[in-house]
């Protein structure tokens, strides 16, 4: 974990990448997935900090959920004063998967079913940010991205994000350095999905990821889960792949 005054320093850097990153491309605000967990509130303190709060909206998307998640999103929202709204996506993944599983003519697996959810979730951010002149601004963690702990195309999509550098302990710092809510900082991380916690899903622990990032090194068996979930995700945090050959392309001469 980087040293407090490393941590104050980034963190105030990383405010001032979002204010200039939205006048430079020219937004009126930004658009963030509000899951009442510490990644989401972190950011959502960073957001109000760095273009004000009246330009933020925070959504949460209950999609079979459980109630004190929107308990605890309301609370961030209440707690940094932005605009909150429930866009609940139950009925809409109800409908998706049966007429996906119709058309299949067999059931989708579990991850299939799982990673729905994300993804209609960033559908809904881009929907509502597109249609105001916003952009979507991202939540995930360095020790998410790390193993490949996000959902393709669905919270991993954003236009930008503030806290993709920071390991999971750096986020909690700078969360109760800009005032989130003790109880959302100190909950377990969960992604609501799956009904288990991040780390019972992964079977790794956040600080296990965070010393491999830092130090190479954890407990033998974390760090063999860690290593193989680092290589199987490479594709996760790389661009699609396009097939090339020679050409010319006056366009990318402009650049």
């Amino acid at each position: 974990m980087l040293e407090r005054e490393k941590i104050i320093l980034e963190a105030e850097n990383a405010i001032k990448w979002i204010k200039d990153y939205v006048e430079k491309v020219g937004a009126k605000g930004l658009v963030i997935g509000n899951s009442g967990g510490k990644d989401s509130a972190t950011v959502i303190a960073m957001t109000v900090k760095a273009i004000g709060k009246e330009n933020v909206i925070a959504v949460s998307m209950p999609c079979h959920s459980i109630s004190d998640d929107f308990e605890d999103a309301k609370l961030v929202a209440d707690t940094f004063g932005v605009k909150f709204l429930k866009v609940d996506l139950s009925k809409a993944y109800n409908e998706m998967e049966e007429e996906i599983e119709n058309s299949l003519g067999k059931e989708l697996s579990n991850e299939a079913c799982i990673n729905i959810k994300p993804r209609l979730r960033m559908t809904t951010l881009y929907g509502i940010a597109q249609s105001l002149g916003y952009l979507v601004i991202g939540t995930g963690n360095l020790c998410e991205t790390m193993v490949g702990y996000t959902t393709k195309w669905g919270d991993n999509s954003s236009d930008l994000n503030p806290i993709g550098n920071f390991t999971v302990d750096e986020v909690l710092e700078i969360g109760r350095i800009l005032g989130v809510p003790s109880k959302i900082l100190e909950k377990a991380p969960n992604d609501g999905l799956g009904g288990k916690t991040d780390e019972e899903k992964m079977g790794i622990k956040y600080r296990q990821i965070a010393e491999m990032i830092e130090k190479g090194e954890t407990e033998e068996q974390a760090k063999e889960e860690i290593i193989k979930r680092y290589k199987s995700s490479k594709h996760k945090r790389e661009l699609v792949p396009v097939y090339k050959f020679e050409r010319k392309n006056y366009l990318e001469e402009m650049e």
